[in-house]
């Protein structure tokens, strides 16, 4: 009777979680058990495994096979096992040199001829693996330029159950990661295509410096979906630990581009048909990441937002408050991170006439159609602008290109990074309001116009924070120590001008 013992890594939400893998070959009627809360795909790794076993020239083990995966609480689901069994089970019949195992974890699922097949979430399993201890990680060979991201641990290449054997035999080596490619430079659309709307251009520069969200008003053809766009070259790079984090997601939800470490921030619009599932995350069995955690650290943008169904649009507030999700299930809750900088673009009515005086829809249908973007999601939005026609096409209006206006925005971030740096916040918008107004409180002088709007019913607590939020922002981007009056009146001219 032979016992052997190996890793691999379970997902639950972004995060990896070690398992071990207990082989006991022999001492019985023959059959294979898996124990360990296995989910239906891992129960079929049995006949998986025993397929490409005897394809890769070896003899399936005709005893009584058990496998044990720890921690036995966890739901374990997937096909990523497959690889860690296989081998399990070869070393516990003496095929593998089972103190070989060791130290490593394997990842992968096997096909029926012995091929290992790539699968999700390999970038958060290597880095699991790596926070338990295992430097050394195998993986499918089509996965390695994702693994080999992950620094302080060996990743090794398989293409088939075959390779993996002899490389624990010491007869054949795996696959190492090359060079990385040279990441080529980033190209954003250009802000100057944006003609005139000084004051959305304007809002866009604003909330692109203090991480602010933003909704754009105005009727068809006046630039919304354009100019939402070129939000994403107004914004920093990713760090490296940001851009890992957005990429553990895409390599769950299984859309990592070809350039994994892609530091520029995402861009993430999701159609108005979106269900509340596509937005946030859920769906059948193992709860997937949503929109909004794909926007992570970057940009969601809903066009024509009032064509998303009310609940839905709702769905975003505790989003937008937690910057995270939580999606329960019977046995476990899955928190996916969700700091996304939202960027809305609506239509003021039904009929959406270039000139508002044109518009044939009744007051009520007009008041219904706004109405499905609530109140307290409004209070949520920091900066609210509007369109306007455009009106000139002759080339006099165009304004600032991208680099130039990005130049601004980055100065002012790294102005507020330092302002806050000692209290662990990066942008205005992440400051909580209470620690806004008592450490940086500003005098009563110049926060007057906020308190007079709040006693008049006109602006929330909220409201007044996030006004103060973009304050600094605009104190920001005026090289000032900290808000004058004009700011706090500009923040209050952004807040209002959906109603103009």
């Amino acid at each position: 009777m032979g016992l052997a013992r190996g890793w691999s890594v379970a997902l639950r939400g972004v995060e990896g979680v070690p398992v071990e893998i207990e082989a006991l070959v022999g001492g019985g009627i023959p059959g294979v058990q898996i124990v360990g809360l296995a989910d239906t795909a891992l129960q079929e790794s049995v006949h998986r495994m025993r397929s490409a076993v005897v394809n890769s020239g070896q003899d399936w083990p005709g005893v009584r096979i058990l496998l044990a995966l720890s921690p036995a609480t966890l739901r374990k689901s997937g096909s990523r096992f497959d690889l860690a069994l296989a081998v399990c089970v070869l070393a516990g019949a003496g095929v593998v040199d089972a103190g070989r195992l060791a130290g490593i974890a394997l990842l992968g699922e096997l096909a029926l001829d012995g091929r290992v097949r790539p699968v999700r979430g390999i970038l958060p399993c290597v880095l699991a693996a790596r926070e338990a201890g295992l430097r050394r990680v195998v993986v499918p060979a089509a996965t390695l330029p994702e693994a080999a991201l992950v620094e302080d641990v060996e990743v090794f290449g398989a293409s088939t159950l075959d390779e993996v054997v002899g490389w624990f035999a010491g007869e054949q080596q795996l696959e190492r990661p090359g060079s990385p490619l040279p990441t080529p430079p980033s190209r954003f659309p250009e802000l100057a295509d944006v003609v005139g709307q000084e004051d959305a251009r304007r809002a866009l520069e604003v909330a692109a410096a203090g991480g602010h969200h933003l909704l754009l008003l105005g009727p068809p053809g006046t630039g919304k979906t354009m100019l939402a766009r070129r939000i994403v070259g107004l914004l920093p790079e990713l760090e490296r630990d940001q851009a890992l984090q957005l990429a553990s997601i895409r390599s769950v939800v299984g859309e990592l581009p070809s350039d994994p470490l892609e530091l520029v921030a995402p861009f993430v619009a999701p159609h108005h048909s979106s269900t509340m599932a596509a937005l946030l995350g859920g769906g059948s069995g193992t709860a997937r990441p949503g929109a909004v955690s794909m926007a992570h650290r970057g940009v969601l943008f809903l066009d024509e937002c009032t064509e998303f169904q009310p609940h839905v649009l709702e769905s975003l507030r505790t989003p937008l408050e937690e910057r995270e999700v939580r999606i329960s299930r019977a046995e476990a809750t899955a928190i996916y991170p969700a700091h996304f900088q939202l960027v809305a673009a609506a239509n003021p009515c039904p009929c959406a006439p270039v000139r508002d005086r044109d518009c044939v829809c009744r007051s009520v249908d007009r008041r219904r159609y706004l109405a499905r973007l609530s109140g307290p999601l409004l209070d949520r939005v920091d900066i609210q602008a509007r369109m306007l026609p455009v009106i000139d096409l002759g080339g006099d209006d165009t304004g600032e290109d991208t680099a130039t206006v990005r130049a601004r925005v980055l100065e002012a971030r790294a102005a507020a990074a330092e302002r806050w740096s000692a209290h662990g916040w990066r942008t205005n918008a992440e400051v909580p309001g209470p620690e806004l107004r008592r450490r940086f409180g500003l005098p009563r002088s110049v926060v007057r116009p906020l308190e007079e709007r709040m006693r008049a019913g006109e602006l929330s607590a909220r409201g007044a924070d996030r006004a103060l939020r973009v304050a600094w922002t605009l104190s920001d981007l005026a090289g000032t120590s900290s808000p004058d009056r004009d700011a706090v009146d500009g923040a209050l001219y952004f807040r209002e001008r959906s109603a103009a």
